[in-house]
């Protein structure tokens, strides 16, 4: 039970990381946001991907979705409020 809400926090984490990076690099993010969302549809697939696979066959499946859903929030809100 833990567990899971430290992965429920991690998630929310990403948030405020994102928006971090964000007033860090404003001048980058003009240049990187297509490859932004480029990140995000990428972790996303291969989310998808790792979900079908069997626990038995890959152990670490749901922190793995879990860091990809983090790279998906981060990467979503810097391209989002690096304006």
């Amino acid at each position: 039970m833990i567990q899971n809400l430290l992965y429920l926090i991690l998630l929310l984490i990403g948030f405020p990381a994102g928006l971090l990076l964000a007033r860090l690099c404003k001048d980058e993010i003009k240049k990187w946001r297509k490859r932004l969302m480029i990140i995000s549809i990428i972790c996303l697939i291969f989310a998808i991907a790792v979900s079908f696979v069997p626990i038995t066959f890959f152990i670490y499946k749901f922190p793995v979705i879990i860091t990809l859903l983090f790279i998906i929030i981060t990467c979503l809100t810097i391209a989002w409020k690096g304006d």
